[in-house]
Formats: structure tokens, sequence, C-alpha cells
């Protein structure tokens, strides 16, 4: 493999990748099937079924708990409420997290977040946590046609870099993130710690596979 030039610009997931909010995902959900009267879900599920979108989380759990398809515009209107009230509450910055954006900001580098969670809830969660500062962008699943793996996102947020994606590293934590970056053409670094949909994100190629994010090795750096 052609060693990587040094990148123009990061771009970074949000779940699984700068904050872990499966407890607020379990939580919220739990609140949504018990207002509708259906069984709830193991914690186990959740993390498996993160990572597609919100709604595609909700059509899941509904599907999952043998409630009709029926039933999702109701439900999507029950998280939307609860996802607001709950947002960061059960929900934490990774360790080495704030180095890392720290160490990237010293390097001059623009950074966005691209997450297929909403974009209202997906900057509400960076300011609660204080990390919106971090950012020049923060696009969420609604802001474009398509959502990850798909690698319009990608495409659109290098776009509003200004970067080509070549130049524009990719740090995520699922396959989702990886399937993306390689259609989009992003070097891809991926976090072990993550969510991704109960498989060995090991057996995911990619330029670093980190525990901490501090830990990123940049060419030049």
């Amino acid at each position: 493999m052609t060693p990587p030039s040094p990148p123009r610009a990061c771009i970074l997931d949000l779940d699984g990748t700068l904050v872990d909010t499966l407890g607020d995902f379990v939580a919220v959900l739990g609140l949504v099937l018990d207002d509708l009267g259906l069984a709830p879900v193991t914690r186990g599920f959740v993390e498996h079924t993160i990572g597609r979108g919100s709604e595609h989380l909700v059509r899941a759990t509904l599907a999952q708990v043998g409630a009709e398809a029926a039933l999702f515009e109701r439900a999507w209107a029950l998280y939307q409420r609860h996802y607001a009230a709950v947002n960061g509450e059960h929900a934490d910055v990774y360790a080495g997290v704030v180095e890392g954006l720290e160490a990237l900001r010293a390097r001059g580098l623009p950074l966005a977040v691209l997450t297929n969670k909403p974009a209202a809830p997906a900057r509400e969660l960076l300011r609660r946590k204080g990390l919106d500062g971090y950012f020049r962008h923060v696009f969420g699943g609604d802001d474009f046609a398509r959502k990850k793996p798909d690698p319009l996102p990608l495409l659109k947020t290098c776009e509003a870099l200004g970067t080509p994606p070549e130049a524009t590293w990719m740090v995520g934590d699922s396959r989702n993130d990886a399937e993306a970056a390689r259609a989009a053409g992003c070097p891809l670094v991926l976090m072990t710690y993550g969510y991704n949909h109960g498989e060995d994100i090991l057996a995911v190629p990619a330029l670093q596979h980190l525990a901490r994010l501090d830990a990123l090795a940049l060419p030049g750096g």
C-alpha cells in the first residue's frame, strides 16, 4: 500500500467514534416502547443496530418486538421527542478524543463531523459535550439525499471543507464508515471501541485501527 499523504482535513463520525451514545439510545427506545405498550429490547440489540440512521433504528426496533410497520410514524414522533430530552444524558466522550481533537487543531486541519444521526440532535450533542468548537461543519443524516455507507455524504463534506477526497481522512468506527470512505476515495482510520453491528472492526481494512483518537499518527507529524 502506498503511504498516504498528510491529510489536509479530517471528517469524523460521531456515535461510537467521538461519543459513546449507546446509553442514550437504550434509554430513548425504552421510553418509546413503553409509551407504545410494547416489550423492551436488549442493550445488545441496540448496540448491533445503531449506525445506519435513527429512522432505521426505530424501524428495526419495531420489527424486533413484532410491531406492525404502520406504527412507525407514531414511534418516530415519540423517538424524536424523547431523544431531544435525553440527548447526551447517558453518553460520554471517549478517552483520548479531546486530546486527539486538540492535536488535529494544532496541525491546522479543518475538521467536520459526518453522522447518520439527524443533524439537529448531533449538533446539540456536540454542544452539550463541549466538542462543538472543534468543527467547521457538522452534517447529519438528513443533510444529504443519501446516508453512509453511500459515498455522497463524504463527497459533499469534502466539498464543504474545500479538500479533495484523497487528502481528506475519514475517522469512523464501523463498516458503514469504511464502505463510504472507500467509495469516496478518502483514507480511512477506524476506532476499535465503537459500534460495528457485532462484527470485528479489525477485520475491516484501514490505515490505522486505534483505541484512542490521540494515538492517530499523521504523516510528517
